[in-house]
């Protein structure tokens, strides 16, 4: 199997390319430097630049590629180029893809759980509308970019991803020094409902929607999300260490912005991947502690 992957350096694009490339497929990345070998296709988002014909008779895409939410403190530049890094970059390939004479059977397209806002005690599926944050706004328009591909006869598939529990990156990995040192707790009054996904579970889930008949939105988290406090508590566990601090709400918004704070740590999404579980899709981390034992446990 022929897989195009951008993003493919991030935190998820690179264990996708290595779970891939483990099992004999070949995995053909989307880069914006030239070209070094055929294993790499050039493109250039904000110019609308992408050579089409390359893409012809690849098996799947999958576009992992846009701008870290959190990477910076959120200007209207940088909301600007949050959002645009999304959009430009999937119609550029929606639109290629769907030009193609031999189109691949799948599109798997990036989005997130910030698509549904903050959502309290409720459970949420597929089927809930949008929040009204602007990390709603961004997935609505993200998702949205792929109808051309879709259109076309594409199978197209945008993935809503949580919290994504990993050991080398991802905005999960930046709280895990504070837990090795003992200075990890709950975030506020740790009663938010955080939905999380292994990086095993999310390769896992990614290569399952390439090879199933599944369309549309699909939520990629656990099916057991828990509370802030209970993962600080279970992390805390992992490294062995004391959680007892409390990190007050106030902290993070001086740091980060209310906004971008409120978005990334202080919003309850209690999440069900009901799609994965109707198509029958098994999760190898079902449960928290496994989770964190696999990902980060020294013993």
């Amino acid at each position: 199997m022929q897989v195009v992957i951008s993003g493919a350096s991030g935190l998820i694009g690179s264990a996708l390319v290595r779970s891939l490339e483990a099992d004999g497929h070949r995995a053909i990345r989307l880069v914006r430097h030239t070209a070094t070998g055929p294993d790499e296709i050039e493109w250039d988002p904000a110019h609308g630049k992408l050579d089409e014909s390359a893409l012809e008779g690849v098996d799947g895409v999958v576009h992992l590629a846009g701008a870290g939410i959190g990477d910076k403190r959120w200007s209207d530049e940088r909301k600007r180029v949050v959002l645009e890094s999304r959009t430009q970059g999937t119609t550029l390939l929606a639109e290629a893809l769907a030009s193609l004479q031999a189109k691949p059977a799948a599109f798997v397209s990036g989005s997130a759980v910030g698509y549904y806002g903050d959502r309290g005690d409720d459970v949420v599926t597929e089927e809930a509308p949008p929040g009204p944050t602007f990390v709603s706004r961004i997935c609505v328009e993200w998702e949205a970019c792929s109808a051309p591909a879709r259109d076309a006869g594409i199978r197209t598939t945008t993935i809503r991803t949580g919290i994504v529990l990993a050991p080398d990156g991802g905005a999960f990995g930046k709280l895990v020094p504070l837990f090795k040192f003992g200075l990890g707790g709950k975030m506020g009054g740790g009663r938010e409902w955080w939905s999380w996904i292994s990086i095993d579970d999310e390769v896992r889930a990614i290569r399952f929607l390439l090879d199933h008949d599944v369309s549309g939105p699909v939520n990629l988290t656990a099916p057991n999300p828990v509370r802030n406090a209970e993962l600080t508590e279970e992390l805390g566990a992992v490294f062995h260490r004391p959680t007892f601090l409390t990190v007050p709400s106030f902290g993070p918004k001086l740091l980060l912005g209310s906004e971008l704070a409120t978005s990334l740590l202080f919003m309850s999404q209690r999440i069900r991947p009901a799609v994965l579980e109707e198509h029958g899709f098994e999760f190898a981390f079902p449960e928290l502690p496994g989770a964190l034992q696999h990902a980060f446990g020294t013993s």
